[in-house]
């Protein structure tokens, strides 16, 4: 089984922790020098992972991210996994974007996506992958 490890790429680095804890192969997007061999590969992978995981964190800088959680949600939603990472503290225009990814996260669970949020989150979404990645391995 494998999983791709989307979301979030700048401040918290989540998936060093996330990936410490699956017990399957995955795919990291992260690259020192991105370029368009790796948007090919990221594309590619993405679509043949078993399940795509997106982590947003207060990192986000950019909206594409939430754009690829929500096409995945429309186009494979039992393949796709949200955790939301991100914090509501601080200035108003920081709690204004953590209102506006819990209406994503919202949206996502209306769509059939599995959420984890909170401080449990990366935890709960590795004991998942791994649950499935263990019933894979017992056919």
């Amino acid at each position: 089984m494998k999983v791709f490890l989307g979301g979030t790429c700048s401040g918290w680095k989540w998936r060093d922790e996330f990936q410490k804890m699956l017990k399957c192969d995955y795919y990291n997007p992260i690259v020192k020098d991105w370029g368009e061999e790796d948007r090919l590969r990221e594309v590619k992978e993405r679509k043949e992972s078993d399940y795509a995981v997106y982590g947003i964190t207060n990192g986000i800088k950019g909206v594409y991210s939430i754009a690829e959680v929500v096409d995945d949600s429309h186009k494979r939603p039992e393949k796709v996994i949200f955790i939301n990472l991100y914090e509501e503290k601080g200035s108003k225009e920081c709690k204004q974007m953590g209102r506006s990814i819990k209406a994503v996260e919202n949206l996502l669970k209306e769509n059939g996506i599995r959420v984890y949020s909170g401080n449990n989150a990366l935890k709960e979404a590795a004991d998942f992958i791994n649950s499935m990645n263990a019933k894979l391995n017992k056919k």
